[in-house]
């Protein structure tokens, strides 16, 4: 398996965000080789501000493994995390996020900030940007088009 496979699986999951009239972002997390946990944006339907795609699949693994720390996991997202999102990624230990397209309004991995990196912080990750980026971008595009009409 590799990032491209990966990312897909995050493609898939933010479809469902999509049908659900939701901000289309979806999220994977990986250990060893295996889907740990996978989630997509749902703000709009739970009426949370906290659920997004990469909050939800955080919580689904921490559960699932019974352990906050998720040292050893990589999350996939196909969009690049907000500040909420990527501290999160910080606080639960991920050690890499493999995302697909910039975002250049909320970005906080490399346009707007970079707070997975931070060298202020206890925990940094390793980083993959662009991965399927096209599909991500493209995702966004037509979801956005599509409220619009």
């Amino acid at each position: 398996m590799d990032d491209n496979y990966y990312m897909g699986l995050a493609l898939a999951e933010a479809q469902k965000a999509f049908a659900l009239g939701e901000v289309p972002i979806g999220a994977v997390l990986i250990m060893d080789n295996q889907v740990v946990a996978r989630g997509h944006n749902r703000r709009e339907t739970w009426h949370d501000s906290t659920a997004h795609a990469e909050v939800i699949a955080i919580r689904e693994a921490c559960q699932k493994l019974n352990r906050w720390r998720l040292t050893g996991a990589t999350l996939y997202v196909t969009i690049e995390p907000c500040p909420m999102c990527a501290g999160a990624l910080v606080m639960s230990r991920v050690d890499r996020l493999v995302y697909g397209s910039p975002d250049y309004k909320a970005g906080a991995v490399e346009s707007l900030f970079n707070i997975v990196q931070n060298p202020a912080l206890n925990h940094r990750l390793a980083v993959t940007a662009g991965v399927r980026a096209d599909e991500c971008t493209t995702l966004m595009k037509d979801f956005f088009r599509s409220r619009r009409k």
